[in-house]
């Protein structure tokens, strides 16, 4: 059986939620504390509407989730991710290709440095995005592991960055050794969404060419 976008936003949507309680624990190390909660609100919300996210393009479905978390996630996660998903709705062509998608992911970036003023090495997601990007752009075999593993280094990496935005940069060293709440949520939605991947049938082989 193909994996639908459904597929991937139950998968990501469902993984926020069973995180709530480490995301909640990393932001009050470092930020109000609610994270996790407004991130599982976002999440449930988009669940609620996955009848009608399943009958849309993708790139809809995308926009459509973008105007969910926009409305429903709160503090700045909700602009954040909202901004994401729907500079992502807008680049994919669907179905998307991983060069296509490098390309969307960039223009993404692009689109939440102008939105936040921030900058890859300044402790938010803007540091699992930029090296996912690299990998998906350079392409090559056993590409869905490479993702999710760069993921995950990339955002246990923020723990050593300075915290430049957000209510973290109020800590200044006391920042340090905290993982990035954010990028912790970017990770765990990149996973889902590579764990979703490798579970799609492996294609049948050819046809043996008869004698």
């Amino acid at each position: 059986m193909t994996t639908t976008h459904a597929d991937l936003i139950r998968s990501a949507t469902q993984t926020l939620i069973d995180h709530v309680e480490e995301l909640t624990a990393l932001d009050q190390a470092i930020g109000d504390g609610d994270h996790g909660l407004n991130m599982r609100r976002g999440a449930l919300a988009i669940q609620a509407r996955l009848d009608d996210l399943a009958t849309q393009s993708l790139n809809d479905a995308l926009r459509a989730m973008g105007a969910t978390c926009m409305s429903t996630i709160g503090g700045s996660s909700g602009p954040v991710f909202g901004t994401l998903l729907m500079t992502l709705g807008k680049e994919l062509p669907d179905p998307p290709t991983a060069p296509a998608l490098a390309r969307a992911v960039d223009a993404s970036i692009k689109a939440l440095t102008r939105l936040g003023k921030a900058e890859v090495g300044q402790k938010t997601l803007l540091d699992v995005l930029d090296p996912v990007q690299k990998v998906l752009a350079a392409g090559g075999d056993e590409l869905v592991p490479r993702v999710r593993a760069c993921a995950f280094a990339s955002a246990d990496a923020t723990a050593q960055m300075d915290a430049i935005r957000g209510r973290a940069s109020f800590l200044g060293e006391r920042a340090l050794g905290h993982v990035d709440p954010g990028s912790r949520s970017m990770a765990l939605i990149v996973s889902a969404i590579c764990d979703s991947l490798d579970r799609q049938p492996a294609p049948a082989p050819a046809p043996t060419p008869s004698a």
